[in-house]
Order: structure tokens, then C-alpha cells, then sequence
């Protein structure tokens, strides 16, 4: 039964702090946009290299 007298206050501490993470991460912006990151890996945006110029070909 003393356990519970530790364990009652750690759990409560651990609720704290995932809150504050919760409250910090939604004001720093990170649950603004969920779906544009996932199509944006869907996008080829890889572009040609361009041609060596002549000053390069030495």
C-alpha cells in the first residue's frame, strides 16, 4: 500500500509533462497540416541536371 504514496504522484508528474508536450507541440504548429507531407512524397520533383558548360569539359 505505501507503493501507491510513490506512485500516485510520479503518474500525475508524467500526466503533466505529456500534456505540456501536447500544449507546446500544437503551438509550435506541428498538427497544422497532417495531409500535404504524405502526397508530397508522392510528387517528382527531381530535375535534370544541367549540361556542363564548355569551361567545365577542361
Amino acid at each position: 500500500m505505501n507503493i501507491l504514496l510513490a506512485l500516485v504522484p510520479i503518474s500525475l508528474l508524467l500526466l503533466l509533462a505529456a500534456i505540456l508536450a501536447f500544449l507546446w507541440a500544437v503551438r509550435r504548429g506541428q498538427f497544422d497540416d497532417l495531409d500535404t507531407p504524405a502526397l508530397d512524397m508522392l510528387g517528382d520533383d527531381e530535375r535534370p541536371a544541367p549540361a556542363p558548360d564548355a569551361e567545365d569539359r577542361t
